[in-house]
């Protein structure tokens, strides 16, 4: 599983993530972590973000999560 951090969104409190494994690409919001006094704490939501990568790999490998279909001319 590659896992890609993209940047935290202080407004939805949420920090942007991609999951590939094979040709398997899926993108999702994951809730960001934050330490006692408020601020955004990176460290502890690349772990939370570690943690949803593992699921995510049992459901690709399930079948659950999958690529589009490629549509087709009658699409």
């Amino acid at each position: 599983m590659n896992i890609t951090i993209g940047e935290h969104d202080a407004a939805s409190r949420t920090v942007s993530a991609t999951f590939a494994s094979g040709d398997v690409v899926h993108q999702r919001s994951v809730n960001a972590c934050y330490e006692k006094s408020g601020a955004y704490d990176p460290v502890a939501t690349a772990a939370r973000i570690d943690e949803v990568g593992r699921g995510v790999a049992v459901k690709i490998g399930l079948g659950v999560i999958a690529n589009d279909p490629e549509p087709t001319a009658a699409d």
